[in-house]
């Protein structure tokens, strides 16, 4: 007699004319088929949605940005004239500009009582300060009113991503308009480099910050000094990178296989009771 192969099947078929259908079978294999069903729809998610990793680190990301970070400013003071409005920056290089002009615009308001003033510059990656003013001005204003909103401050690339919830515009919607309009404020801002990389491995270069204020008037021996609206700054040597990633095909495939698996010895474990 020819020896036959199939006598080490342990998983042996039960033939049909030995098995009978039943109401509560054919329940439980609707409801087996309709879980795993929805075990494939969760795991087929997953495999298609992008996982976004944060990771922290000691570095400066961006090398060739020749030591410079974008920034850009949004400001109304709807009670100073754009004449007297004007933007001074000073660093601990020694940097001290007083009216920079350069990629700004001034926008009346209020009939030109007022101003919006909208500006793009660049500043070092070193402690320093810029801030809003009239000291640039032809004239000194006697009383000058520094009562403010501010739209937007944000350091470096815009990044629109949903699932990045971050302090990139810390400061925006920041109403001080009910504020003394004689006084000075200060803004002490912590700037964090941030880097987020898509999974094309391109990387764009942000910066987060933390924010504190304080709202004063300034005196000195001769009276008392033009307020100003001062954004102070400093770097923290801690990157925030954001890293897109998707699970990989051969996890998604193994995973599938597990449920069929799992599905295809429930059924048999019923079949067993039955």
């Amino acid at each position: 007699m020819p020896f036959d192969f199939r006598r080490f099947d342990i998983y042996r078929k039960v033939p049909k004319d030995l098995t009978q259908p039943t109401y509560t079978g054919a329940i439980i294999s609707i409801c087996c088929c309709l879980f795993i069903f929805f075990l494939f729809l969760s795991e087929l998610t997953g495999f298609i949605t992008t996982e976004i990793v944060n990771e922290l680190y000691v570095d400066d990301p961006d090398k060739d940005s020749g030591g410079k970070i974008d920034v850009s400013l949004n400001i109304s003071l709807p009670s100073l004239h754009c004449e007297l409005v004007g933007l001074d920056i000073q660093d601990e290089m020694g940097r001290h500009e007083v009216g920079h002009i350069d990629n700004s615009m001034k926008i009346p308001l209020n009939n030109g009582v007022g101003c919006r003033f909208e500006g793009q510059f660049s500043i070092n990656k070193v402690p320093g300060n810029f801030h809003v003013s009239t000291h640039s001005a032809t004239a000194q204003p006697q009383n000058p009113d520094m009562t403010h909103v501010i739209h937007k401050l944000s350091f470096g690339d815009t990044l629109q991503v949903q699932n990045i919830h971050g302090a990139f515009n810390a400061l925006g919607g920041a109403d001080r308009l009910t504020s003394n309009p004689l006084a000075s404020h200060d803004y002490i801002l912590k700037i964090v480099p941030t880097v987020y990389e898509d999974k094309s491995g391109k990387q764009r270069y942000s910066y987060q910050y933390t924010v504190a204020n304080k709202e004063y008037v300034a005196y000195s021996h001769t009276g008392r000094i033009i307020p100003a609206i001062w954004f102070r700054y400093d770097l923290s040597p801690i990157t925030v990178k954001y890293t897109e990633r998707r699970q990989p095909l051969y996890r998604f495939i193994t995973t599938v296989r597990l449920h069929r698996a799992e599905k295809a010895e429930y059924q048999a474990a019923i079949r067993a009771r039955r």
